[in-house]
């Protein structure tokens, strides 16, 4: 039987005017299937998220969405997210896999052990990117085996700076930004949960990149313990 995922994308108050998520999220299906998985691409996030435990959780589950206190500021922390919070939790206690995509960073604020779960969040005022152009990642391929015998490349994306980031966070991919290094890519674990957050996947042209391609897939082999 093939290895199920589940992918949550940004749509309604999870969506935002920025991010094509339908488009990076098919882009991401289309990996996850190259690698055997049966794939299911979701827009009901809140009822999705507070439905992910018990014995038909997905094998994997991924989450490529917005924040939706900017589409709903009215309510920062809905009922409806605080019961995603519930399955989230019940889902990752389980010790079932996340990988968490790009401005995912940015969401679940009602959700207070997101920061935890993620090793690091987006902080309004503080964190940034450069503006959108080629960027030149930094592979470290001895610090994982998701990123062992790959070389530093280039992509069209963002780069996100000035992340908080957990004190033990290992990068496995970073960028430079006025002299100093910024993580982008880190694979760690939360209780029995393995978790991967990539920060790269603004839009379409992240997954244009051969060597990003083949991150996601080595994340998601780790993910569900299929490495090589």
């Amino acid at each position: 039987m093939s290895s199920r995922a589940l992918i949550l994308s940004g749509a309604g108050r999870y969506g935002d005017p920025w991010h094509p998520f339908p488009d990076t999220s098919a882009r991401l299906e289309g990996i996850l299937q190259a690698e055997g998985y049966e794939v299911e691409v979701s827009e009901d996030v809140d009822t999705r998220l507070a439905t992910l435990g018990g014995p038909d959780a997905p094998d994997l589950l991924v989450l490529n969405f917005g924040d939706p206190s900017l589409t709903d500021p009215e309510h920062p922390e809905p009922v409806a997210e605080r019961r995603g919070r519930d399955g989230l939790l019940a889902y990752l206690a389980d010790g079932r896999p996340l990988l968490a995509m790009h401005v995912t960073s940015t969401s679940l604020r009602g959700v207070p052990e997101w920061e935890g779960i993620l090793g690091a969040v987006w902080v309004r005022g503080t964190t940034m990117h450069p503006d959108y152009s080629t960027a030149s990642i930094h592979v470290h391929p001895d610090a994982h085996p998701i990123v062992a015998g790959l070389a530093d490349f280039e992509v069209e994306d963002e780069r996100y700076t000035y992340l908080r980031t957990a004190p033990d966070l290992v990068p496995l991919a970073s960028h430079e930004h006025e002299g100093a290094e910024y993580p982008l890519l880190w694979a760690r674990t939360y209780g029995d949960a393995r978790v991967v957050y990539d920060a790269l996947g603004h839009d379409t042209a992240s997954y244009d990149s051969p060597t990003h391609r083949a991150i996601i897939a080595r994340a998601a082999r780790w993910l569900t313990d299929r490495s090589e």
